[in-house]
């Protein structure tokens, strides 16, 4: 009877510490949380903002306008100068101090959630070459929130006093 109690016990307990593994990771579709330089924190904040829910893919035709790390996990990716999309990637890339290229995997023109990959050329500081595989997409309303900024900029400048509020404009994303 000891011996059912004691495998009953070490049952509950690995079945509690699972739960709390699978408990523990964050929610589809949760905002990725904010690990970066605090510039990078308020680029996030701001690009979070305005991204929508997650997508699936996107259509991408081999090259890429620009890119901005915004974290361990997270970067915008602009596929021409008004259109960017928020990627997060899976554990354990670290995509805070890419300061040099990136490049993107796809398949027929097209980059996939769960199927393509960041790849970052880490030659002087790592392996070779790094695959990051994407776990989130999110598209950024990036004309809206250019023009939001626009708005707000143009409030500051009348003197209203709305303006204080209104967040700094981002700052120009790494060209490619």
């Amino acid at each position: 009877m000891r011996e059912k109690i004691t495998v009953l016990t070490a049952a509950a307990v690995l079945a509690a510490l699972l739960t709390g593994c699978v408990t523990g990771s964050a929610a589809p579709g949760a905002a990725p949380a904010p690990t970066g330089t605090p510039a990078q924190q308020a680029a996030l904040a701001r690009y979070l903002a305005y991204a929508g829910p997650p997508i699936g893919s996107f259509t991408w035709l081999g090259h890429f306008y620009s890119w901005e790390p915004l974290g361990k996990d997270t970067l915008a990716v602009f596929t021409v100068p008004d259109e960017a999309y928020l990627l997060k990637v899976w554990p354990p890339c670290d995509l805070r101090f890419v300061i040099n290229a990136i490049g993107i995997t796809s398949t027929a023109s097209t980059v996939y959630a769960h199927t393509d990959s960041i790849t970052i050329n880490s030659a002087g500081t790592g392996p070779g070459q790094w695959r990051c595989p994407i776990d989130e997409i999110r598209r950024i309303d990036y004309k809206r929130m250019r023009a939001d900024q626009r708005a707000q900029a143009q409030q500051a400048k009348s003197g209203q006093p709305d303006a204080a509020a209104a967040p700094a404009a981002s700052p120009p994303p790494h060209q490619r």
